[in-house]
């Protein structure tokens, strides 16, 4: 399948949700609006200065996105992928990329299948040693989706996937308060 989710989309998306999450926080009561998180705060307050084009042109990318994954997914019964094209971040950044305007760029797998309208499924497919924690692995996410209202399929799909994968390793255990 050849690339169709362009930065320029992406990018569409993010600051129309941008817009939309600021004036999300505008509605709320001060004490609310404070209790959400700096990074969410600042990444919707970067709207504040577009004009009404801008958030016209923002919206465009919705129906934009919407029509490349449906023709991207004519010629395919199923799509597979990594759900992300980025290891997890640390646990202390706020997004992958760590500067909350640039907040989505780790969506840029799954968010064409949301705004398409095609049911997806992540599964794990593996692990990979967690970055600054030697020994301690994270799963990766193998995403399958399907045609428009083909839920069923996905699901299948994904069962199919989990029955010739292999055993799963064990999932950690809760630290014991001592």
């Amino acid at each position: 399948m050849p690339p169709f989710m362009t930065p320029e989309l992406l990018a569409g998306l993010d600051h129309f949700w941008r817009m939309r999450s600021m004036l999300d926080l505008d509605a709320l009561a001060p004490a609310a609006r404070d209790s959400v998180l700096p990074v969410i705060r600042e990444w919707a307050e970067s709207a504040r200065g577009m004009s009404g084009a801008d958030v016209f042109r923002a919206y465009a990318a919705t129906h934009t996105t919407r029509v490349a994954t449906n023709a991207a997914m004519q010629a395919f019964d199923y799509v597979i992928s990594p759900v992300s094209p980025n290891a997890p971040a640390p646990f202390d950044w706020p997004s992958p990329t760590n500067d909350p305007l640039r907040g989505l760029e780790h969506i840029g797998f799954t968010v064409p299948f949301n705004i398409g309208e095609q049911p997806a499924v992540s599964v794990n497919c593996g692990y990979m040693d967690s970055p600054g924690t030697p020994g301690a692995a994270l799963p990766i996410g193998l995403q399958i989706a399907g045609q428009r209202f083909d839920d069923l399929g996905v699901l299948q799909m994904a069962r199919a996937f989990e029955q010739l994968r292999g055993p799963q390793r064990a999932w950690p255990a809760v630290p014991s308060k001592a």
